[in-house]
């Protein structure tokens, strides 16, 4: 399982659904996308390092972009930039998903349900 940045953020700021999602979903994954997306919206240096302490704590494997990643989410944003707004960190969370062959978390399953053969399964805070 990949978890997505959403959820993440809503387990920092002490959503129990979201503490639930997680806790059934360990050990799991999460994109370098997502570590860096929590990381820029942390408010302060205390905040980024709580966040790495929990990253490490789960154990997460954190799944780095490579070439393929990044030849997957270039195609994701030719094919659904226009009609489905599809931004480039969302098209580098998809390619990491489906080149992984896993399934990801997320609440924001309309920004993924364009690409074709990504498992999603939708979390509810």
């Amino acid at each position: 399982m990949i978890i997505d940045t959403d959820v993440l953020i809503w387990y920092f700021r002490g959503n129990e659904k979201a503490k639930a999602a997680i806790s059934k979903a360990v050990p799991f994954s999460v994109s370098t996308i997502s570590v860096m997306e929590l990381m820029q919206g942390a408010r302060n240096k205390a905040e980024q390092k709580a966040m790495n302490r929990q990253l490490r704590a789960w154990g997460v494997n954190i799944i780095h972009i490579g070439e393929a990643i990044s030849i997957r989410a270039t195609q994701y944003i030719s094919d659904f930039a226009l009609g489905h707004s599809m931004t480039a960190t969302d098209a580098l969370i998809a390619g990491t998903v489906v080149e992984s062959g896993d399934k990801l978390l997320t609440a924001n399953t309309k920004h993924f349900e364009c690409v074709p053969g990504m498992a999603l399964q939708r979390f509810r805070p």
